[in-house]
């Protein structure tokens, strides 16, 4: 055997593109379901560290502050330093963040801890999505990975809901943040002899803008959070929301000159690609406020356990499986944007229908029936909404890319949750502090939302892929 062929035979193989898939998938899941599995136990939660309802409440908004923060650093530091690093970090910080949550003692343990986890969660979401797009070339390969992806993102949001209330009513809260203690110790492992680094790009990392871009962003989702308990008068919420458009005019003004910016500001050139942006938001912010106010719904209204409102969830979480797994045939019958068109008019349909449930609405008729139409475009939207939101980026983009679709996630969970927490509160206050008539509607301005998204998807979305497939 020659030298020369000792060195290929040694050479390590290229990881096949469906283990890539599996070990980063396993790593969003955990974030998908640290997301939205405390819901159903926040009332374990503020019983067992004495919270108010706004120490409560920054139990998910540290997360969500850091994570929407910390996400384009993230983003960029991938391309840069190398995107298997960056998971195997992220991966790192998320577990034991867990660890601390889970065995937390005080609510400054427990809201700081929540705080690491989403930093942790910014660097990790990221380099899934990135790595997602590399490893399978656009077109029917990469659009099946990410149907996949949003399998796992819808049914990951609505399990985590159930197993929030499965074990907040059997076991304890702490046990849905201590599991990804083991998961994450074996994914780390994984990701390590499975993936193949990403090749790195020179130069350096773009401090000003990143600067800019995570003080801006951290103001930001702290204004909108904040705005819902103080409103946007209060001076706690309008200076911090000033100084991140400050910071945010004064990012873009560096991402302009930048030689390396963190944020390609090229990547705004395509108006489908914004579209589905904030169609991306439109579509989070109302599904997170799904979460939030159904389980208000069934618990404080309706009076079931948190068992029984976790499995509640049941018909959506399902339906959103189902719907998922035929993502890629309903992609070649429909088109991307045909089945997005699709989804975000099932949501529509089913959160108007939600939105009338009462003090005797019966289950099936009421919340399961309308959950499945909620859970069939949830399935089916979110792979199409990523698809268009990462066409026609180059390689070494796709970390920014990757990044600002994430922003976008997290952005639009946090405004629309904000937004319809007020349309709450004005209901209350209108109707003499009838909590059936604020959950009503606040569920119908998800409904709105979710038309905003569709009327996006048909204003740009769609004739942009009629454009493409007449060439």
């Amino acid at each position: 055997m020659t030298i020369a062929a000792a060195t290929m035979s040694d050479a390590p193989a290229e990881p096949h593109p469906n283990a890539v898939l599996a070990v980063v998938l396993t790593g969003y899941l955990m974030i998908v379901l640290d997301l939205s599995i405390v819901y159903t136990g926040l009332p374990q939660i503020a019983e067992s560290m004495s919270l108010d309802p706004v120490g409560l409440s920054w139990v998910q908004n540290a997360y969500l502050l850091c994570f929407g923060g910390f996400l384009l650093l993230g983003a960029r530091a991938g391309d840069i330093i190398g995107r298997k690093r960056m998971l195997m970090i992220g991966v790192a910080v998320f577990t034991f963040a867990s660890l601390v949550i889970g065995i937390a003692e005080t609510p400054a343990a427990l809201i700081g801890a929540r705080g690491l986890q989403g930093l942790g969660a910014a660097i990790l979401a990221p380099a899934v999505l990135s790595l997602i797009s590399i490893s399978f070339p656009e077109g029917a390969p990469r659009s099946r990975a990410l149907a996949i992806y949003a399998m796992v993102a819808g049914a990951g949001s609505s399990l985590g809901m159930v197993l929030g209330g499965v074990f907040a009513g059997a076991l304890s809260w702490r046990v849905g943040f201590l599991v990804n203690v083991p998961l994450g110790i074996a994914l780390w492992f994984a990701a390590r002899q499975v993936l193949a680094e990403t090749p790195r790009r020179s130069g350096h990392v773009d401090i000003p803008g990143a600067l800019t871009s995570t003080a801006g962003m951290l103001l930001l989702v702290f204004a909108i959070v904040r705005s819902a308990d103080h409103g946007w008068g209060d001076w706690t919420t309008c200076v911090p929301a000033l100084a991140a458009l400050v910071l945010l005019a004064a990012f873009i003004a560096i991402e302009r000159r930048a030689a390396e910016p963190i944020l390609p500001l090229r990547l705004f050139g395509s108006a489908s690609r914004s579209a589905a942006l904030v169609a991306r938001g439109c579509f989070i912010g109302a599904m997170v406020s799904f979460f939030f106010f159904t389980a208000q719904l069934m618990q404080s209204v309706l009076h079931y356990t948190p068992i029984e409102a976790g499995l509640g969830f049941l018909p959506m979480t399902v339906a959103t499986f189902l719907a998922a797994l035929a993502v890629p045939r309903l992609t070649r019958s429909l088109g991307n944007a045909g089945l997005l068109t699709l989804a975000l008019a099932l949501l529509s349909a089913g959160l108007v229908w939600l939105s009338f449930a009462g003090a005797d609405a019966t289950y099936w008729a009421d919340l399961g029936a309308p959950m499945l139409l909620i859970g069939l475009g949830n399935g089916a939207a979110l792979g199409p909404l990523t698809v268009a939101g990462v066409a026609g980026v180059d390689n070494e983009d796709q970390g920014a890319a990757s990044g600002l679709v994430n922003v976008a996630h997290q952005l639009g969970g946090s405004l629309g949750l904000a937004v319809l927490v007020t349309v709450f509160a004005a209901f209350a206050d209108r109707e003499g502090g009838s909590l059936i008539a604020s959950l009503g509607a606040a569920t119908f301005g998800e409904a709105l939302l979710m038309a905003v998204g569709l009327v996006l998807t048909l204003a740009f979305i769609r004739p942009a892929e009629m454009r493409r497939a007449a060439r």
